[in-house]
C-alpha cells in the first residue's frame, strides 16, 4: 500500500515508517523511539499502539505478534484478498494531536474513484466507537448510521478535508468500491489505509438506506476471479 501511495505521488500523506518485519524476533526495540505502532500487515485488528516503551512488556507484544502473523484472516470472514497479501509487521510512528484524545478517523467511501461520503469515526476506544457520515461535500449529515440517528452531535469538517477528498479519489481510481481511511493531525493529512470489504461486507451499524444507496453504487465486473 505505501509503494502505491508513493507511485501517485503522495508520499507526504504517508506516516513516518521505522521498520518492517517478517518475524517479531527481528525487531530490535532499542533503536525504536519511545511512542510507536505496530502492525500486521495481513488482516485486521492485529494493531499494539505503544506510547511509553519503558513500561511495554516486550515478550508479551511478541507473543501477540507471533499468534498474529499465524493467523490466516482470508479465512475467517471470507475475505480472500487477504490470502494474497505476505504476513509481515510494519511499525509506524505513534500518531497524536495536541488535544491528547484518540484520533478521529475519516473514512471516505468511493465508488469508481469517486467519493460518495465520508464516515467520521470519533471516540474510539476499546469498547467501540461513534459513526457519523457526512455527504462528499460535508455540508449534509446522511442517516446512514443507526446509532447516529439517536445522537444529537455535530463533527467538524477537518482541516484539511479537501487534501483527503482528492487523494482519496486519485488513490480509489482503478477500484469499483474502497474505503480510503484518513486522519487529520493537527491539520495534516495522514493516509491509514485502504479497505476493500469494510466489517467483512456485513455492516450491521448502517441502516436500510445506506445499504440501498451504496448498494447501488457498486458496479462490479462480471467476473473478479479466476
Amino acid at each position: 500500500m505505501r509503494s502505491y501511495v508513493e507511485e501517485h505521488g503522495l508520499s507526504h500523506l504517508l506516516p513516518e515508517l521505522y521498520g518492517v518485519y517478517g518475524q517479531s524476533k527481528d525487531i530490535d526495540f532499542s533503536i525504536l523511539p519511545d511512542r510507536f505502532v505496530l502492525k500486521c500487515t495481513h488482516g485486521c485488528g492485529f494493531n499494539i499502539l505503544c506510547r511509553d516503551k519503558a513500561r511495554l512488556d516486550v515478550e508479551d507484544t511478541k507473543r501477540k505478534l507471533n499468534a498474529w502473523m499465524n493467523v490466516e484472516y482470508d479465512k475467517l470472514g471470507g475475505e480472500l484478498h487477504y490470502g494474497e497479501i505476505e504476513p509481515r509487521i510494519i511499525c509506524e510512528a505513534f500518531l497524536e494531536d495536541r488535544t491528547g484524545r484518540p484520533l478521529t478517523d475519516y473514512k471516505v467511501y468511493c465508488f469508481d474513484g469517486k467519493a460518495h461520503c465520508t464516515m467520521a469515526c470519533t471516540d474510539r476506544d476499546a469498547k467501540g466507537a461513534k459513526y457519523d457520515f457526512y455527504d462528499r461535500e460535508w455540508k449534509n449529515k446522511l442517516a446512514y448510521s443507526k446509532s447516529s440517528l439517536l445522537a444529537n452531535r455535530d463533527i467538524p469538517k477537518p482541516a484539511a478535508y479537501e487534501e483527503i477528498i482528492q487523494a482519496a479519489e486519485v488513490l480509489s481510481r482503478p477500484f469499483p468500491f474502497v474505503r480510503m481511511d484518513f486522519y487529520s493531525v493537527n491539520g495534516k493529512t495522514v493516509f491509514g489505509e485502504m479497505t476493500f470489504t469494510p466489517h467483512g461486507g456485513i455492516d450491521t451499524f448502517m441502516t436500510d438506506l445506506a445499504q440501498d444507496v451504496m448498494g447501488k453504487l457498486l458496479k462490479l465486473p462480471e467476473k473478479r476471479l479466476k
